[in-house]
């Protein structure tokens, strides 16, 4: 379903784009995908927040494309509603038992599902995990799914924790690597937890590491974003870590969606910097709810 022109006068004058969330207003994908679409000349293309319940999910998605809209993201609490009800998916977002960007095909009602969390990640790191390597990520929810997975795909020796250890059981059962109760020297430390989201003195509480175990770690991600940086990635690069912000991520991530839905390659600079100068609190815009579990969608 994604369409692939040369340039951007093979696409539509006009077109709708959008994320789904409930809440979504701390959203920064509105400014730094609109961003793009002006760097990329598409002046009439929008993209909007689309604050959506629950209850009004698919019948809101499914109306969507007879609308004008080409495609959409997806954030919390909606990434396995969506995957649910695509016609089809990747084998990317199945597995993850995710979807974050949704493609539309109006003439036939149809709803590509896909999970860009995954590769976006792999893209924001200074270079692409080596085979072999060892990586330890913290938490168990959707975002931590869309890591475990990437890193897998790259032959990475995965350790998982979180605070309910029978939540990274279920999750290196799905997806592989090892649960552990404790945190252990690695390569790579991703934080998908929330932790020190709310009050930046808060960045280790509840934790398997402290400020100084960050020194046994290469690089170190934190998908929380806080202008200025978390306390966590702070301790990280004082400690010589070579650290990495969730708004990469999320940059990254929408890149591919924007890249999905118009073929034509997304200035990832340009968005970073709309993304940065946002005035909006802090953010951990990645997560799907905590309660993410492997579906499969309608063939």
């Amino acid at each position: 379903m994604t369409p692939e022109p040369a340039h951007a006068s093979d696409l539509p004058a006009a077109a709708r784009l959008g994320v789904l969330g409930w809440p979504v207003a701390h959203s920064r994908s509105p400014a730094m995908q609109n961003a793009a679409l002006q760097a990329l000349g598409l002046t009439g293309w929008r993209y909007q927040l689309l604050p959506v319940p629950p209850e009004a999910f698919t019948e809101t998605v499914l109306a969507l494309g007879a609308a004008g809209f080409i495609g959409a993201n997806v954030t919390i609490p909606h990434k396995e509603a969506a995957l649910a009800l695509a016609t089809t998916a990747t084998a990317r977002a199945t597995a993850i038992g995710a979807a974050n960007t949704l493609t539309f095909d109006a003439a036939s009602g149809a709803v590509h599902a896909d999970n860009t969390d995954a590769p976006g990640f792999i893209a924001a790191l200074p270079r692409p995990p080596a085979a072999g390597s060892s990586a330890l990520v913290l938490g168990a929810g959707g975002s931590a799914r869309a890591i475990v997975h990437a890193l897998r795909e790259h032959d990475v020796a995965v350790e998982v924790w979180n605070r309910t250890p029978e939540r990274a059981v279920e999750l290196v059962r799905e997806l592989g690597g090892q649960a552990v109760d404790r945190a252990r020297p690695a390569d790579l430390l991703v934080n998908c937890t929330a932790t020190g989201l709310e009050h930046p003195s808060s960045a280790f509480e509840g934790l398997p590491v402290t400020a100084d175990d960050l020194s046994t770690y290469a690089t170190v991600v934190d998908l929380v974003y806080r202008p200025g940086g978390t306390e966590f990635l702070a301790a990280a690069s004082a400690r010589g870590c070579t650290v990495v912000d969730g708004l990469e991520m999320l940059v990254q991530q929408g890149a591919l969606s924007l890249e999905a839905w118009t073929g034509l390659p997304a200035p990832a600079d340009v968005m970073l910097a709309a993304a940065r100068r946002s005035s909006l609190p802090p953010t951990h815009e990645l997560r799907s709810s905590p309660s993410a579990t492997r579906r499969s969608p309608r063939d």
